[in-house]
């Protein structure tokens, strides 16, 4: 636990000139454990005070501060800040680069002790997959003690709401290096284009399965209504592969209304449509396209009732392949999505305080380097009886995770999953996890709670550890409060601020660019790993909320359909980008190969040569135009309803026919618009 505060000064000078910078830093030059470079940095070793002699001994340094406002932590310090006539306006000169917060002030050591307590080495950033370094160093610590840090078996055990769980900020913690093997696992060569990558997330296998279900459901249909369908017939793989094609596409070139891709007016139709299929055969596929077979789905309450049956294949099959084809990386990222929904489906969450109020909820699990994503989990409503017990988010976090014990993956995660115990699990397994948390949460230490911590100011933080286990309290813009078992007690961090980087762009600035108020709000490490790596989620959202893929409809399986076909895209994207390392495929002429090129590329690819109906139906009319009657050809009654006749709109006339020819599937009058509409 943070010891009491005396006073209201927040920062430590530990350097009054740039030039000593390096005698206080670590040796090593990287940054602590998935931290960017630019991230100033300093390491707090905790000091609990042995006699009420030292906290006098404190009191008395305290009232002999200057004007200023600023405590020495350091005889180095001292005397360099005795030098200085103000140590705030040498701060506004730019003298002084580093900055600490403490969350217990006049904590008091020599530049030999501090360095004796310096536990912690640095690491590389998460972007280096190649590193096996840890962020901990254990060179100058026995076995023995080791193993006794690292015992978190027996801490997972324990109770944490126990009065006794949490304990001073003053351990050391351990941090297993991440040795997995990461990145994309694909035998496919350089002369692979995008096709090739997409068909790893969704196989040919898919589309056969897209093409049996949706004739069965066509024909499945007709039964029910006891009526035949005159515009539709069988469909294949590769007008299946077209229509997806076209899907995408209208991503990429939105318009209004579907209708408008084959409209006649130069400037809005599309010749590329036109040419691949008709509008009325595109509407047909859309009606009768299916993943399951209805026939055999059971009914809310029957055994063996499944909430996502409608898309129970999609899901065993790109979830096996998304997860297969990529190895994840050290950060991950765990949040949730939302999905845009038009029609009717009961775990439909309604969320006011969100840009997107109403839709559909995904849970991710993604990469924070890359934003590919490993795994989905979709809500479908409140837990049943038997998993009520445990928590959603822990529910979710665990799921998501499965397959990665032991494997020292570093996990980031929102408010909504972060908890004690689910902290405790994951560290069991092998797994390091950081994220803010609800203050009132079970297991958050009672003595940060708002009601005891009181007011902090801005940049003043208080932390408890058990072991891995640390939590701290902080205000940044607001006050914070967070879990982690991935960072450890007393490091704190200053970003740039963005005066600095405009200065350092421009080469020189005057004292005022480069005073205090160039410097961010110092935060502790928790907060800043937390902010470096939770954008896994948010990277994935922007490829995939560029180019949608799909029309809207009240068919609530349809939104989930066509979201994991724009997540199948945007990880063959990433997969192609890291596989070739940014070059683009043979063939293309740009300057860079950007998502758009890939999508364009392989809707290219999927129709391909394909021409549909509308190219067969010309044929067959130029072949039966000498003699209708002679290929069955003939005026019958089409329906009771009359419609528009076709010859009489190509005319710009408006006469309605109950006849028609039923091979042609046109209504036409009675008299000449027959054989003129066959010529």
């Amino acid at each position: 636990m943070a010891t009491a505060r005396k006073g209201r000064e927040l920062f430590t000078i530990l350097e009054t000139s740039a030039d000593t910078e390096s005698s206080t830093v670590c040796d090593s030059q990287d940054s602590p454990l998935n931290l960017s470079a630019d991230v100033k940095w300093f390491e707090i070793p905790y000091r609990k005070p042995d006699s009420d002699e030292e906290d006098e001994v404190r009191e008395e340094e305290e009232d002999g501060e200057g004007e200023n406002g600023f405590t020495s932590t350091a005889a180095a310090a001292a005397a360099a800040a005795a030098e200085t006539a103000d140590a705030a306006s040498f701060i506004a000169g730019g003298g002084c680069n580093i900055i600490l917060v403490t969350g217990s002030n006049g904590i008091e050591h020599d530049e030999e002790e501090y360095a004796e307590d310096c536990y912690y080495s640095t690491s590389t950033n998460c972007s280096d997959t190649t590193s096996n370094d840890s962020d901990i160093d254990f060179s100058d610590l026995e076995e023995e003690e080791r193993r006794s840090f690292f015992s978190f078996e027996d801490d997972s055990d324990e109770d944490c709401t126990s009065a006794d769980f949490w304990g001073e900020p003053d351990q050391v913690i351990s941090i297993e290096p991440f040795s997995a093997v990461s990145g994309p696992q694909h035998s496919l060569g350089d002369d692979a284009d995008t096709r090739d990558y997409f068909r790893i997330l969704f196989p040919d296998s898919l589309f056969e399965h897209m093409v049996e279900q949706t004739n069965k459901y066509a024909l499945y249909r007709q039964r029910r209504s006891g009526k035949s369908d005159p515009h539709w017939h069988p469909t294949d793989v590769r007008e299946m592969e077209a229509y997806l094609g076209l899907n995408i596409l209208m991503g990429i070139n939105q318009l209004p209304d579907t209708g408008m891709y084959w409209a006649s007016d130069i400037f809005i139709g599309n010749a590329g449509f036109k040419k691949t299929m008709t509008a009325r055969r595109f509407e047909k596929l859309t009606q009768y396209l299916q993943l399951c077979d209805r026939e055999t789905e059971p009914v809310r309450g029957e055994r063996g009732y499944d909430a996502l049956f409608k898309i129970r294949p999609l899901l065993d099959v790109v979830e096996n392949t998304m997860w297969d084809a990529y190895t994840p990386n050290r950060c991950l990222t765990v949040d949730k999505c939302a999905i845009v929904m038009k029609g009717r489906f009961s775990p439909t969450q309604y969320m006011p305080p969100k840009p997107l109020r109403k839709g559909l909820t995904v849970w991710m699990l993604c990469d924070s380097r890359t934003g590919y994503c490993h795994r989905a989990t979709i809500y479908v409503g409140k837990p049943s009886e038997d998993e009520a017990a445990a928590s959603l988010g822990y529910r979710v976090v665990t799921s998501l995770v499965r397959g990665l014990e032991r494997q020292h993956h570093h996990l980031f995660m929102d408010s909504f999953f972060t908890s004690a115990p689910l902290l405790q699990r994951l560290l069991r397994d092998g797994l390091y996890a950081c994220g803010p948390t609800q203050p009132g949460r079970r297991g958050y230490p009672e003595v940060l709670r708002p009601r005891n911590v009181g007011k902090l100011s801005q940049g003043e933080f208080y932390q408890c550890q058990r072991g891995n286990l640390v939590a701290t309290v902080t205000r940044d813009v607001k006050v914070v409060s967070c879990l982690s078992t991935n960072s450890a007690p007393g490091i704190v961090g200053i970003s740039p601020g963005r005066q600095q980087l405009e200065a350092d762009g421009e080469g020189e600035s005057d004292g005022m660019n480069c005073s205090g108020l160039s410097f961010g709000v110092p935060r502790p490490l928790p907060l800043l790993l937390y902010q470096e790596n939770m954008k896994g989620v948010d990277l994935c959202d922007q490829l995939r909320e560029c180019y949608q893929v799909g029309r809207p409809c009240k068919k609530w399986w349809r939104y989930f359909l066509w979201f994991y076909v724009n997540l199948c895209i945007v990880n063959a994207y990433i997969i192609l980008r890291e596989s070739r390392g940014g070059a683009p495929p043979a063939g293309f002429n740009g300057k860079q190969f950007t998502q758009r090129h890939f999508r364009v590329r392989l809707a290219q690819q999927l129709i391909g040569d394909y021409q549909g109906a509308r190219g067969m139906e010309r044929a067959a009319r130029k072949r039966h135009a000498d003699s209708p009657i002679e290929y069955g050809h003939r005026l019958e009654r089409m329906s009771e309803r009359s419609r528009r006749c076709r010859n009489c709109t190509n005319k710009g006339l408006r006469h309605e026919s109950v006849f028609g020819c039923k091979i042609c599937n046109v209504h036409l009058c009675r008299g000449g618009c027959f054989s003129e509409f066959h010529k």
